[in-house]
C-alpha cells in the first residue's frame, strides 16, 4: 500500500483523475505539516501505553481497518465527483492515510528497536524487515504496471484496493498474534510530552542523525515520484518503468545479506557512508539520460538500489542504539517518540521534494500525456540527477561527524545492563 501510494499515486492523479501536479503536491506537502502533529503524538502516546498486550501492539492491530479504508479512498474517487470535489477528495484520503500509516508504523519500527539490545543482531533484525517491507514494494510494482498497460486503470485499481486491503489486514492480524513485547520496557515511558521531546534535540547523536535523514531523504524521494515520469517523458519508454524499478528494489533486497556482515566488518557508519555515496553518484548519472537510455538507466537503477539497500540495512540499527544512549543519558525507554520524530523528518523530506516536483513541473510547462518541451525534460533531470546527487553528498558529509562506534555502544550497554540487575522489579517503570 504505501508503495503504491509513494510510487505512482501522483502519476494517477495527474495522468488518470486530471488532477493539476500543483494541487496534488500541496495535497503531499499538507499531509507532511499534518504530521508534524501525528507523528509526535503518535510516538509519545506509544510510549506510554500500557496494556496487557504492550505498549506497540495496540496501536498496530487499530490501524487495519483505517489503512484500509483510506486506502481504497485515495484509488476510487467517484466519477461523478466534480473537479473540486475531487480535490477536496484526494485531500482528505491523502491525510487521513498517512495519518493511519503513522498510527502503524512508528509503534511498529519502535517494536523493532526493542526486539534485541545486540550491537550487530539489530542489524540483522532490520535487514530482514528491509528485506520483507520490499518484497512488499515488488507487490506494488506488479500493481502499478497493470495500472499503465490496462485500459482502464480506475477498474484495476478497485480490484487492486479490494486484494491488497484483505492481505494487509491478514499480515498485521497475525503479526499481532505471534510477536510479543518485552514487559520489562512496560511503563518506562517519559510522562511529559514536551520533556520527551526535547531529549531527542539534546540528543547529540539523535540530532545529528536528523539532519543527515532529512538532506537524505531529500534526494531519496524522487526515485518514488519522478521514475515514472522520466521513463515515460525523457527516457519515453514508459512500459518498462516497473522494469526500471525493480532494478532498483531488487538489489537492494538481495544485497542484505552481503550488508549484514560487511556492516559487522567495516562499522555501521562506514556502510552508511558507502551507502549515500553509492547512491548519490548512481543518482548524478541519470542527468545523462536520454530517449532510448535503457541500458543507462538500467545499471544506474542497479547502483542506486546497491547504495540504498545498504543504508535501509544500517540506519534504524544506529537510530536503536542512539536510543539506548537517550536511556544511558534519562534512564527512559522512548523508542516511540525517537522514531516518530525521525519518522516526521523523513516524510517531511519527502513532502517538500513532492511540493518541489508539482511547482517545477507547472513552472516548466508540463503538460499530462504529451510530448515534453526540453525545458521541461531538463527540469525533470535536474530534480532527478542533481538534487539526489547534491543532498546525498551533504548528507555523508555531515554524517561523517558521528562518533557512536561499537566501543562506545558496548561501554552504555554494560552500564544498562548493570542497573537492569539492580532494578528492584523489571518493568515496573522506577528509575534507579
Amino acid at each position: 500500500m504505501f508503495f503504491m501510494v509513494t510510487l505512482y499515486l501522483m502519476k494517477f492523479s495527474t495522468d488518470v483523475l486530471l488532477i493539476s501536479p500543483v494541487v496534488m503536491g500541496v495535497i503531499f506537502g499538507v499531509s507532511r505539516i499534518w504530521d508534524a502533529v501525528t507523528d509526535p503524538l503518535a510516538g509519545y502516546l506509544s510510549d506510554r501505553t500500557n496494556t496487557e498486550a504492550g505498549r506497540r501492539r495496540p496501536w498496530i492491530i487499530a490501524s487495519v481497518p483505517f489503512i484500509c479504508g483510506t486506502f481504497y479512498m485515495m484509488w476510487n474517487p467517484a466519477i461523478s465527483l466534480s473537479e473540486t470535489a475531487m480535490v477536496f477528495w484526494m485531500a482528505a484520503a491523502v491525510i487521513m492515510f498517512y495519518t493511519c500509516m503513522t498510527a502503524f508504523n512508528v509503534p511498529h519500527t519502535s517494536l523493532g528497536a526493542e526486539l534485541s539490545t545486540n550491537y550487530h543482531e539489530r542489524t540483522r533484525i532490520f535487514g530482514l524487515r528491509h528485506m520483507i517491507w520490499n518484497s512488499g514494494s515488488l507487490l506494488a510494482l506488479i500493481a502499478m504496471h497493470q495500472l499503465i498497460v490496462q485500459d482502464d486503470p480506475r477498474h484495476v485499481a478497485f480490484v487492486i484496493t479490494l486484494i491488497a486491503g484483505a492481505v494487509t489486514a491478514a499480515l498485521i492480524i497475525w503479526m499481532f498474534v505471534t510477536v510479543s513485547e518485552r514487559p520489562e520496557y512496560q511503563g518506562r515511558g517519559e510522562t511529559n510530552p514536551f520533556t520527551a521531546f526535547s531529549d531527542v534535540i539534546k540528543n547529540k547523536y539523535a540530532l545529528l542523525l536528523l539532519v543527515v535523514f532529512f538532506i537524505e531523504n531529500l534526494g531519496a524521494a524522487t526515485i518514488g515520484i519522478l521514475t515514472p515520469y522520466v521513463a515515460e517523458y525523457v527516457v519515453e519508454r514508459p512500459e518498462k518503468t516497473v522494469i526500471y524499478i525493480l532494478l532498483y528494489l531488487l538489489p537492494s533486497v538481495l544485497s542484505v545479506p552481503l550488508w549484514v556482515p560487511l556492516s559487522r566488518r567495516i562499522g555501521k557508519k562506514a556502510m552508511w557512508m558507502l551507502s549515500m555515496l553509492l547512491t548519490g553518484f548512481g543518482f548524478g548519472g541519470m542527468w545523462f539520460l536520454e530517449a532510448g537510455s535503457d541500458i543507462l538507466i538500467s545499471i544506474l537503477a542497479v547502483i542506486c538500489g546497491l547504495g540504498a539497500g545498504s543504508g535501509a540495512v544500517v540506519a534504524p540499527s544506529i537510530q536503536s542504539d542512539v536510543i539506548d544512549y537517550d536511556e544511558y543519558m534519562t534512564g527512559k525507554r522512548k523508542e516511540g517518540t525517537y522514531f516518530a520524530t525521525w519518522n516526521f523528518v523523513y516524510k517531511s523530506a519527502t513532502g517538500i521534494t513532492i511540493m518541489l516536483t508539482g511547482f517545477v513541473l507547472s513552472a516548466s510547462g508540463f503538460t499530462p500525456n504529451q510530448e515534453q518541451t526540453e525545458l521541461t525534460k531538463t527540469a525533470l533531470l535536474t530534480l532527478y540527477a542533481i538534487f539526489p546527487l547534491v543532498c546525498y553528498l551533504v548528507g555523508a558529509a555531515i554524517f561523517s561527524q558521528f562518533k557512536l562506534n561499537e566501543a562506545a555502544y558496548q561501554e552504555i550497554r554494560d552500564s544498562l545492563d548493570a542497573k537492569t540487575a539492580n532494578r528492584p522489579e523489571a518493568g515496573d517503570g522506577r528509575d534507579t
